[in-house]
């Protein structure tokens, strides 16, 4: 490591003419230089090569901050960015990164990191959840290094997903088709047939339902916008304190096909509600000029699922009845990511892996049907 002054060619108009030069090992075993930018003072370039060497390249801001310290910064950079819920995500999962709360960011190592992942793999949380989790600590160094210049790939490349060897997913609660319509033969409310149609055909999430208006509904060309969704407070989960936002990512914002049977419905229920003087396009499609409230949707469907004889499901459950209708239907999975909002097929794939492994039980009919119809068109006898 060496503080010089740099050749006259390369002193810049201002006038900087001092930089460092750091040999060092990276990843890979093999020697790497580092050659700084210029600076205007020899002691100036010596106080960077200082910081760089303490792994923290940005001279400006205290290069002892500790773990917990710059989650306080993401976390106010971050509340006009994301959604409430997300922000209440950082906040209850800091609670299970105590080991790294009082650690310097430049002392992270991977022998901290492996006690950590000791002592998370003793408590009763799925592998998912983990490394959800997991990616807080991530988002932290990712934001270090952006804003700061820390240089922490080292310890960022050792953390790794959460997989139990043998673990088996967990199977996902549906409705087979013939479930589904037994059980919205028994739903005797308009609206509520509404609902739970949608949120099956359409493959909603609970929050896209809420957040539906009529004027998003178009049922002149039979399309439904997916653009915003409704949320209830985080903190105390209030169904009377609910807030509008945007929609879980991107993806999600998305136009949807309305199907026979559903148009029916909403063309019925619209025709129902346009008679009042009041009605507006702005009212929501599951409520009025409020939405309809959480525990109704799920009060409700219990109730049916109860007079129908059915296993009672989750309301998110009929989005994945909708994607294990279109699996079994041999769609294809990018059809299917684009309906629900994923915001990749390999999301889809990853999510829903366990049922297009069941949907492969009809590939060896399809071949026997190939194989049959070629015999059958090369056969000695065809000719005859």
């Amino acid at each position: 490591m060496s503080v010089r002054k740099i050749p006259e060619n390369r002193i810049t108009k201002d006038g900087r003419s001092w930089a460092f030069t750091v040999t060092e090992h990276g990843l890979d075993g093999k020697r790497h230089q580092y050659q700084s930018k210029a600076y205007m003072t020899e002691e100036e370039a010596k106080r960077a090569e200082q910081a760089y060497i303490n792994k923290y390249k940005d001279i400006d801001v205290n290069p002892h901050i500790t773990f917990y310290q710059a989650y306080l910064k993401v976390y106010e950079y971050k509340k006009d960015k994301i959604r409430v819920n997300t922000l209440k995500t950082y906040r209850d999962r800091i609670e299970l990164l105590k080991i790294f709360w009082d650690v310097e960011l430049v002392d992270l190592n991977a022998e901290l990191y492996q006690r950590w992942r000791n002592q998370i793999n003793k408590t009763d949380l799925s592998d998912r959840y983990k490394t959800d989790i997991q990616k807080l600590i991530k988002t932290i160094i990712n934001f270090a290094e952006k804003q700061w210049d820390f240089n922490l790939r080292k310890f960022y490349n050792k953390m790794e997903p959460f997989v139990t060897p043998g673990a088996v997913k967990k199977e996902m609660e549906v409705y087979k088709p013939d479930e589904f319509y037994k059980f919205i033969s028994v739903v005797d409310d308009i609206q509520m047939r509404c609902l739970y149609k949608s949120l099956y055909y359409c493959g909603l999430r609970k929050g896209e339902a809420r957040g539906l208006q009529w004027k998003h509904v178009d049922l002149e060309h039979r399309k439904i916008y997916i653009k915003q969704q409704v949320q209830n407070d985080p903190e105390t989960n209030n169904d009377h304190k609910w807030y509008v936002c945007a929609c879980k990512t991107p993806k999600s914002h998305r136009i949807i096909p309305i199907p026979e049977d559903l148009y029916q419905e909403l063309s019925e229920f619209k025709r129902q509600l346009v008679k009042y003087k009041s009605y507006r396009d702005t009212w929501f499609v599951f409520g009025d000029k409020e939405p309809i409230h959480q525990h109704k949707m799920t009060d409700w469907k219990n109730k049916y699922c109860k007079k129908a004889g059915l296993k009672r499901i989750r309301l998110h459950d009929f989005r994945h009845s909708c994607v294990s209708a279109l699996i079994n239907g041999k769609n294809p999975v990018t059809t299917i990511t684009a309906l629900v909002g994923h915001s990749t097929p390999t999301e889809t794939l990853d999510t829903y892996s366990h049922m297009f492994e069941e949907s492969l039980d009809g590939v060896t009919d399809y071949f026997d049907k190939l194989y049959e119809e070629n015999k059958q068109k090369n056969s000695p006898n065809n000719g005859e």
